[in-house]
């Protein structure tokens, strides 16, 4: 039987057919034996081939060729990878200016990674709502910034379903991972964006003022205007994996533009002569925080590090 794995608990799995059966699916052993240094070698997305078992229990033994995915490092296990989810039209990261703040370095490893995987993204800034005029100020200031290198943006608020109306339409028909630290208000979205979905929602830790954990598992909805979504447990950080240190440049948009014209093939960026990217930070063609973004993965990719 062939279905597509709608629900990772990691260590069990929902499969759904065409005909809409589900079914409670484990892997064979030998996935682990496989060359994959991931901790789920199955991910919400997959098409799965699998075998029922009289007891009315399932088996996967096959999973069929991605399409593509999305991944980041295991913040436990530093050499090994977590795949978020495959087979995507795009990723949407959910961002907070506060209650909780989102980093900037967050925010551009995601969109790297995307790039890396050849994955569409936007950026969703939620939570306007509870926003003082400044931070609607720096909102803004992101917002022209991520605008201007091409990533669509939406700026609304998921608990008074504010500007839901846009952003529904731009997911209608495609299949989404949505992704965010944790607290940023991705499981209010989705049940504003797919109230039949109730994902469950939590609030703040007001003390650290970072959010808590209200999705333990990746789950994918369907979206009544055709398509899906797929909801992640929130994160920390996101560490970036198998990226060439020569390479990283070229997921950072306006850094692979400057770097056409650098002197040597294998610029990084930091201190060669005939480098075009140094100069374009230097007079604010680059945004001096996307640079830093750029040198943390850097620094990340020579020292094997997870952050």
């Amino acid at each position: 039987m062939k279905g597509l794995v709608v629900k990772n608990t990691g260590s069990w799995y929902q499969v759904k057919t065409d005909s809409g059966e589900l079914f409670e699916c484990k892997i064979k052993g030998h996935f682990r034996l496989l060359d994959i240094r991931s901790t789920n070698p199955i991910a919400v997305g997959d098409w799965v081939e699998f075998d029922k078992n009289a007891d009315g229990t399932a088996m996967i033994h096959t999973i069929s060729d991605r399409r593509n995915y999305i991944i980041r490092r295991s913040s436990n296990l530093s050499k090994h990878s977590q795949i978020l989810a495959a087979n995507l039209d795009l990723v949407a990261l959910v961002v907070t200016v506060n209650y909780p703040e989102t980093s900037t370095v967050f925010i551009d490893r995601f969109l790297a990674t995307a790039e890396a995987y050849r994955v569409p993204a936007c950026i969703v800034f939620n939570k306007i709502d509870r926003y003082s005029p400044e931070e609607i100020q720096y909102l803004d200031g992101l917002m022209y910034l991520y605008s201007s290198l091409d990533y669509p943006v939406f700026k609304i608020s998921a608990l008074l379903s504010e500007n839901i109306e846009e952003l529904t339409a731009f997911l209608s028909g495609k299949t989404t991972l949505f992704s965010g630290n944790s607290g940023v208000g991705k499981s209010t979205l989705i049940n504003s964006i797919a109230p039949h979905s109730l994902a469950k929602t939590a609030e703040i830790s007001s003390y650290h003022n970072k959010g808590m954990h209200t999705t333990t598992f990746s789950e994918m909805f369907e979206l009544l205007s055709g398509g899906h979504i797929i909801d992640t447990p929130g994160i920390k950080g996101f560490g970036t994996i198998d990226m060439e240190a020569t390479e990283i440049g070229h997921y950072f948009k306006e850094i692979f533009v400057f770097s056409a014209s650098c002197k040597f093939a294998n610029c990084t960026h930091i201190h060669e002569p005939g480098c075009a990217v140094l100069p374009a930070v230097k007079n604010q063609l680059i945004n001096p925080s996307r640079y830093q973004s750029y040198l943390s993965v850097l620094k990340d990719c020579a020292e094997g590090k997870y952050r």
